[in-house]
């Protein structure tokens, strides 16, 4: 791939194994900025952030899981330099083709749309499955795909359509084109794209609003989900618009406030942030690898405390367990007084930057388990708007 992105990363590269971290970082801050056609336009917003590498392990979907203790060696944790090398590595062997689009079945649609606001534009797929009735609404999660992935690819690995079909649900893919970063990445850690009303969560929000308009959904079960930096832009949504979302999957992901520019973004994937308080949440589930060299595990249990901050009152209940393909796990549920669900953490042992439980023909999956897509629809369907848990 010999483009001046890929030639300026590996000069990064060469700068990085030379010491000069500094130097390195400024070209690649310089590389990630929208080229001045692409900023002109209205969804050009942002730089990029960067993701590592992740391992696809080619094996089928996880199996139902059973109880066992689970204690793990964990993985080095990867610097600022391995980072740009992985940057550098990944740009330069990066194809040129795409992932071809989920088989859809007999009766249900995969269909391309387009949202148009003041804030911009974003495509979008939606899953309308086989089993949609025009008079019943049905619930509408939103999955915001990581870093270089497109919806198709995003779709294929989470298996998210097949189980939209099992329970009766509207799946949409947004889109984030490489006008609005070079990577494709959503960009969770730029104050404009941080709040109600403004940036990418307008645009996100603007695309559930034409959904609710023009397809039978309950607006009253509506749920947001990503992975990376996408999961990091679901807790975003969740925190800047809790009267549309009933609940938020983070996989993995970072705090909302976990960083406000390029540099900060680094130092919180390396290292972890806390983020901002936040006064008020949604239900939310984690799902984090706890050999993830690229996003600190750290970073999973902030986005939990940011929840369990605004949600005062809740009982955890702790349990380990194993996939069948032998993932071990644990996982904490935070229950309110109807022993319901309301925070959940998941920290899978020897996973690292991949969707657990995700189908091989994706990337960015990790098929050994537990199967997070299935969890998180048990997890979102507990839970609608105007039903709150009781506070302390």
């Amino acid at each position: 791939m010999n483009t001046p992105f890929a030639r300026g990363l590996a000069k990064a590269t060469e700068l990085t194994k030379s010491g000069n971290l500094k130097e390195a970082t400024a070209l690649i801050q310089s590389l990630l900025r929208p080229a001045p056609e692409a900023a002109a336009r209205p969804m050009a917003d942002a730089d990029d952030v960067i993701e590592g590498t992740a391992t696809r392990i080619d094996d089928p979907a996880a199996k139902p899981t059973q109880p066992v203790e689970a204690n793990a060696p964990r993985a080095a944790r990867m610097g600022l330099g391995a980072t740009l090398r992985g940057l550098a590595e990944r740009a330069l062997a990066r194809s040129a083709g795409s992932v071809a689009p989920p088989d859809v079945p007999r009766g249900a649609q995969f269909l391309s749309l387009s949202h148009r606001s003041a804030h911009g534009i974003r495509d979008y797929r939606l899953y309308v499955p086989a089993s949609h009735r025009a008079d019943v609404p049905m619930p509408l999660v939103v999955m915001l795909h990581g870093c270089t992935q497109s919806p198709e690819d995003f779709a294929t690995g989470t298996g998210l359509n097949a189980l939209a079909e099992e329970y009766g649900c509207l799946v949409a893919w947004p889109q984030q084109p490489s006008s609005a970063n070079v990577n494709k990445c959503w960009n969770w850690f730029q104050a404009e794209d941080q709040a109600e009303g403004r940036g990418e969560p307008a645009l996100l929000a603007g695309i559930v609003t034409d959904i609710l308009r023009s397809h039978c959904a309950d607006p009253a079960r509506v749920y947001v989900a990503g992975l990376s930096a996408g999961g990091a832009s679901a807790a975003i949504m969740g925190a800047a618009y809790p009267r549309i979302f009933a609940a938020v999957g983070v996989h993995p992901g970072l705090p909302v406030g976990g960083a406000t520019d390029i540099p900060s973004a680094f130092a919180a994937m390396r290292s972890g942030s806390t983020g901002t308080v936040q006064k008020t949440a949604v239900p939310t589930i984690v799902f984090h690898g706890l050999d993830d060299t690229t996003v600190h595990p750290k970073n999973g249990e902030a986005v939990v405390t940011q929840a369990l901050q605004a949600t005062p009152g809740l009982r955890p209940v702790r349990r380990s367990g194993v996939s069948g393909m032998g993932r071990k796990y644990r996982q904490t549920r935070h229950l309110d007084a109807f022993d319901r669900s309301v925070v959940e953490h998941w920290e899978i042992e020897g996973a690292g930057h991949a969707w657990s439980g995700g189908m091989p023909g994706g990337s960015f999956t990790d098929p050994k388990g537990p199967a997070a897509s299935r969890e998180m629809m048990r997890f979102f369907l507990q839970h609608r708007q105007g039903v709150l848990p009781p506070q302390a």
